[in-house]
């Protein structure tokens, strides 16, 4: 029978999750092999067979997509590289009179006035950034003819630099890329081995900077990409996977490796986007709401994203280190605070902590593998929080010893606190750090988070959940069975997505009907071809379209979907249709803004098309219908001396097993649930009550 597995690859762990033929989702875990990613891969797999008492050429055949399964995978491989700048050597082709786009970039928008900001380095260094003789002006038209033997000298200058993709990007190529298409034609004859992109093709903005900076990444990550994923197809093979391995992207979707190849640019944050999917999933079944924040607290870093009245947040302004592609992806908020962010005393006496990570090698100083300073899983472990003989199911066992040692000499000692004060001190900032993050993507984008679910997710936010949601007013809590494996298993529940986007500015006001019906055609044919080459049968394919608009001298835009009542008979925009956008835009901007004008026209910058192939079997989660309030004796595995200021120090506590927990079982706080690959802690105060899908509420 089938099996839906999904892979994430993490600082820390590579986590697994498995939907399998009984309709069951196990995850499982194995840590990080960050010399070879694919041998943690194996290592997660090899886990999960062993589970299901397969061998991995079994298990694999049973996820092989001609046998209806499938094997999906997402991981941090591609920002990790583009933040280290361990990508392959770029060289850029520019208008004359323009080299300093990327150093000079579009303003700190968000922080006008913040002098202590640090100027960062262009992502291609300015030598390699060489200009040619061309202008192509606002309108189309060409005011100064392409140079073709400055490009031919440009290309030789590559050569001798040995540069390993060539990004093509000039100025207004977004309304004729006549200039680059030719360019494009000259490198193929004089250099036809080097990999080529265009800024047109890539990210077809009006704002330069945005579109060269996202075609530079592209080319950076094109090398990398194609390697990667051909190394994995290759060996999966070998080990008896029929069938090609799927790929995440950042749009929240699965792609083939083929298409990840052609868009190297959304493997970013690929595997981070799927916590959101895999969060409305669980609560809208659950719940039956739609309104969610969701946490993913991993060992390395902690992810914060929103779903707003069942749509999961997209955004052009995500930063990916110190840049702004301005490519549409889900809108997720990263800060390195995760399970093994190491805590440290600053000059000044202040506890810090992250962003650095103790990872996988050596990990937390409780792990025992070679690790000395003190880590967030490091101060749960003082705190009593964690079971050390059922770490990672087991497969782990911690060492409270070293976690003691760790705390003592690095963060109790220079500070003058006892060990325990110390370990909650820890505790304490990285709860401080999680919540600041979670009020950027929230509160201060107009969101009031009060009214939402919370839902925790990743190894480590178990832990952390009820400050994190008290530390914003919120009054419910989800937990998944899963949540340890939160990215990965919205890799279960993800459909084959990706995204197509023009820039085409015009006003209601004076609305040009005819270009933007033709941009509209344009990115309509661009999805069909997405649906073509991804073999996506005609009943599951779905179009959602999108436009980007402002009030007239606003800085952002905002998205409103163009539902189908916006369109006539012919699928294109009349004037009623744009009437009824008008109206959707005021509504859109008093929910995001708070305020809205009537009476002002509408400046229309974007128009976007998201594709989804609706997968052909879908995967169901299974209810629960027996329950019963109180807990089996079994599922008590015993008291434990933890943490909490509130009851005056350390106290007693009841650990429960999560496996031996049943539809309808309360608890009440204090008390500690083991899971296999997290740990929940109840406070004074609070209960929790096992869903009809197992998963946990608070509240």
């Amino acid at each position: 029978m089938a099996k839906y597995v999904c892979i994430d690859i993490g600082g820390t762990f590579t986590d697994a999750s498995i939907l399998d033929e009984n309709g069951d989702i196990n995850v499982f875990k194995s840590l990080t092999t960050h010399d070879n990613y694919l041998d943690g891969m194996i290592d997660v797999l090899n886990v999960a067979a062993e589970y299901y008492n397969e061998t991995l050429e079994e298990f694999l055949h049973s996820c092989s997509p001609f046998n209806d399964g499938s094997l999906t995978h997402g991981s941090t491989i591609a920002t990790n590289a583009v933040l280290e700048r361990k990508v392959a050597k770029v060289g850029m082709i520019c208008t004359k009179g323009f080299r300093d786009v990327l150093l000079f970039r579009d303003g700190p928008i968000k922080n006008p006035f913040d002098f202590q900001l640090d100027y960062p380095e262009p992502y291609i260094p300015r030598y390699r950034i060489l200009p040619v003789t061309e202008r192509i002006n606002s309108e189309g038209k060409i005011d100064i003819p392409l140079d073709e033997n400055e490009v031919r000298q440009v290309i030789e200058q590559f050569k001798k630099w040995n540069v390993q993709a060539i990004a093509i990007c000039l100025l207004w190529s977004v309304v004729n890329p006549i200039h680059e298409d030719r360019i494009r034609d000259i490198i193929l004859e004089e250099w036809p081995e080097v990999n080529i992109v265009r800024s047109s093709v890539v990210n077809p903005c009006i704002r330069e900077y945005r579109r060269w900076v996202s075609a530079a990444m592209d080319a950076s990550l094109s090398p990398l990409i194609s390697k990667y994923t051909m190394e994995i197809n290759q060996k999966f093979k070998k080990l008896g996977l029929q069938g090609e391995v799927g790929m995440l992207n950042s749009s929240g979707g699965i792609v083939t490796a083929d298409e990840l190849v052609y868009r190297p640019l959304y493997a970013i944050d690929s595997g981070p986007a799927m916590a959101p999917v895999t969060g409305k999933t669980y609560v809208e079944s659950d719940l039956a709401e739609e309104n969610i924040v969701v946490f993913d607290m991993g060992g390395t870093s902690f992810d914060v994203s929103c779903i707003i009245e069942g749509v999961i947040s997209v955004s052009r302004e995500t930063k990916i280190g110190d840049e702004v592609p301005g490519i549409s992806r889900i809108d997720v908020n990263s800060i390195g605070s995760g399970g093994g962010s190491i805590a440290w005393v600053d000059p000044g006496g202040m506890i810090r902590v992250g962003p650095h990570s103790a990872g996988s090698a050596p990990g937390p100083a409780c792990y025992d593998k070679g690790g000395i300073y003190p880590t967030v899983t490091d101060a749960n472990v003082v705190l009593g929080y964690m079971e050390a003989d059922y770490f990672n199911a087991g497969r782990m066992c911690l060492n409270p010893e070293l976690a003691e040692k760790a705390i003592y000499e690095y963060i109790a000692k220079p500070l003058g606190l006892d060990l325990n004060e110390a370990a909650f001190t820890v505790w304490s900032t990285v709860n401080a750090n999680m919540i600041t993050a979670i009020k950027e993507i929230t509160i201060q984008q107009g969101i009031d988070p009060r009214e939402f679910v919370a839902v925790a997710g990743g190894g480590a936010c178990g832990v952390h959940a009820i400050p994190l949601a008290e530390g914003l007013n919120m009054k419910k809590i989800l937990i998944p069975k899963t949540a340890g494996a939160l990215s990965a298993v919205g890799g279960i529940f993800s459909d084959v997505v990706s995204e197509f986007s023009k820039s085409f500015y015009t006003e209601t006001r004076d609305f040009d009907f005819q270009g933007v019906n033709e941009v509209i055609k344009s990115l309509y044919a661009e999805a069909i071809e997405f649906f073509d080459r991804n073999n996506i049968l005609e009943g599951k394919r779905v179009l959602e379209f999108y436009v980007e608009g402002r009030y007239p001298y606003q800085v952002w835009e905002i998205p409103v979907a163009l539902d189908s009542d916006v369109f006539n008979e012919y699928g294109e925009l009349d004037q009623e249709g744009i009437n009824k956008l008008v109206e959707k835009f005021h509504e859109e901007h008093e929910m995001v803004f708070a305020v809205k004008e009537p009476e002002a026209y509408v400046e229309c910058i974007f128009w976007r098309v998201k594709a989804i192939g609706k997968r052909t079997v879908v995967a169901e989660l299974k209810e629960n219908t027996k329950q019963r309030e109180r807990p089996a004796r079994d599922a008590l595995k015993g008291t434990k001396k933890a943490y909490f200021r509130d009851l005056g120090g350390m106290v007693d506590t009841n650990v429960y097993l999560g496996q031996e927990l049943r539809y309808g079982n309360k608890i009440e706080g204090p008390a500690i649930i083991v899971e296999p690959t997290t740990t929940i802690i109840i406070y004074p105060g609070y209960e929790l009550l096992v869903t009809k899908l197992n998963n946990y509420f608070i509240s």
